[in-house]
C-alpha cells in the first residue's frame, strides 16, 4: 500500500464532538482535507453550523448537529441520526468539554457534579454508542482529546496575575480520568478492531495575557504555544490505517512541556 494512501480517510465518516471550539475546528479541518465526512456535534447549533457552512463553500463534506452530552437520550439520538445517513461510522473524536465549575477549589459540589455528568459520564456514554456501531461494523477509531492537566499537576506561577486561571480541579479530575478509560476502551474493543488512542494537549494560544504567553513558552522545549493547525496531523494519523497498530497510547502534543 502507498504510504499516502494509509494517511488518506476518503469513504470513512467520521463524528467529533465539540466541533465549533479552539480544538475542534482545526480537528474537523483536518479530518475532513483527509477526506472523510465529517459530522461535527455540539450544543451551539448556530455556531456549529457556521462553521460547517464555512467548510462546505470550500468544498469540504461537513455536516453540523445538535447534541448534549450530559443527556443520554441525546447522544443516542443523534448517534441515530448519524447511523441514518451512514452506514458505519469508522472514527469518533470526543473532543466537546464544558467548563461548569467557577470558583475552583471552592466550587459549589452541584458544580463538580454537573462537570462530571458531562464530561466523564457523557464521553463513557458517547464512547459507548458510537464503539458498540463500529464494533458490529468491523472496526473503527476512537480518540480522545485530553489534556496534559490529566498527567500533571498545576503550575500556579503560570497563571500569576496574569488574570488567567489555572484550571479547575474537576477538569483535572476528569481529564486524568480519560487517560485510564482511553486504556479500558482499548482493551474492551481491541478484539473488535477498534483503536482508542488520547492526545494530551497543552498551550494553545487563544490571546491570552503576554505574561502568561511568554511563562508558557518558556516552559517548553519549542519554547512558543500551540497554533491553530499544530495538532492536525496527529489526528489524521489517529484516524488513519496509518496508525492501524496503535491503540491505548497516552500522545502529549504539548511543545514538550510535559517531557521535562
Amino acid at each position: 500500500m502507498n504510504i499516502w494512501d494509509m494517511f488518506s480517510l476518503k469513504g470513512k465518516a467520521a463524528v467529533v464532538t465539540g466541533g465549533s471550539g479552539m480544538y475542534g475546528r482545526q480537528i474537523v479541518l483536518a479530518l475532513a482535507q483527509a477526506g472523510a465526512r465529517v459530522y461535527t456535534a455540539s450544543r451551539s447549533s448556530k455556531t456549529n453550523e457556521k462553521y460547517a457552512s464555512e467548510l462546505r463553500a470550500d468544498g469540504l463534506d461537513v455536516a453540523a448537529a445538535t447534541v448534549d452530552q450530559g443527556d443520554e437520550k441525546s447522544i443516542l439520538n443523534f448517534s441515530q441520526y448519524v447511523l441514518a445517513k451512514e452506514k458505519k461510522i469508522d472514527i469518533l473524536v470526543n473532543n466537546a468539554v464544558a467548563r461548569v465549575t467557577k470558583d475552583g477549589w471552592h466550587c459549589s459540589l452541584d458544580d463538580f457534579s454537573e462537570s462530571m455528568r458531562i464530561n466523564a459520564t457523557g464521553v463513557f456514554a458517547m464512547s459507548r454508542a458510537f464503539g458498540e456501531h463500529m464494533a458490529e461494523g468491523g472496526g473503527g477509531s476512537i480518540i480522545n482529546i485530553g489534556s496534559y492537566m490529566g498527567t500533571l499537576g498545576p503550575d500556579y506561577w503560570l497563571y500569576d496575575g496574569t488574570g488567567v486561571t489555572g484550571g479547575a480541579p474537576d477538569y483535572f479530575f476528569h481529564k486524568g480520568g480519560m487517560v485510564t478509560l482511553t486504556r479500558y476502551i482499548a482493551s474492551y474493543y481491541g478484539p473488535k478492531n477498534i483503536r482508542c488512542n488520547v492526545l494530551c494537549l497543552g498551550g494553545l494560544y487563544s490571546q491570552q495575557d503576554e505574561r502568561f504567553v511568554k511563562r508558557y513558552s518558556e516552559r517548553t522545549f519549542l519554547k512558543r504555544m500551540a497554533n491553530d493547525t499544530d495538532i492536525m496531523g496527529a489526528v489524521v494519523y489517529l484516524a488513519s490505517d496509518a496508525s492501524c497498530y496503535l491503540t491505548g497510547a497516552i500522545i502529549p502534543i504539548d511543545g514538550g512541556y510535559s517531557a521535562k
